[in-house]
């Protein structure tokens, strides 16, 4: 594992999409609560400049139609079909 400082706006989730990006794939971003982070990763270098520059949201995004309609069982086809006539 490697240890890294942590971004000051740190989001895990963003920050392996961004790793990924470049093609590094992690499974979990480790917060470590002491200004550190770890990551499983053989691009040490590469996810160094990706960590550098992250700079996360804090504020977790709005929920699209697709995933309102999911939480309540339902997908945005099955609506569809029920309002042009279907089952």
């Amino acid at each position: 594992m490697k240890i890294y400082n942590k971004p000051a706006n740190l989001n895990g989730a963003e920050l392996k999409e961004e790793l990924a990006a470049v093609g590094i794939i992690v499974d979990e971003v480790y917060d470590f609560g002491n200004d550190t982070i770890g990551l499983e990763t053989n691009d040490e270098a590469k996810a160094t400049s990706v960590v550098a520059v992250h700079n996360g949201t804090t504020v977790a995004p709005e929920p699209t139609i697709a995933d309102k309609l999911a939480s309540v069982g339902l997908s945005l086809d099955e609506l569809k079909s029920a309002i042009l006539g279907g089952n």
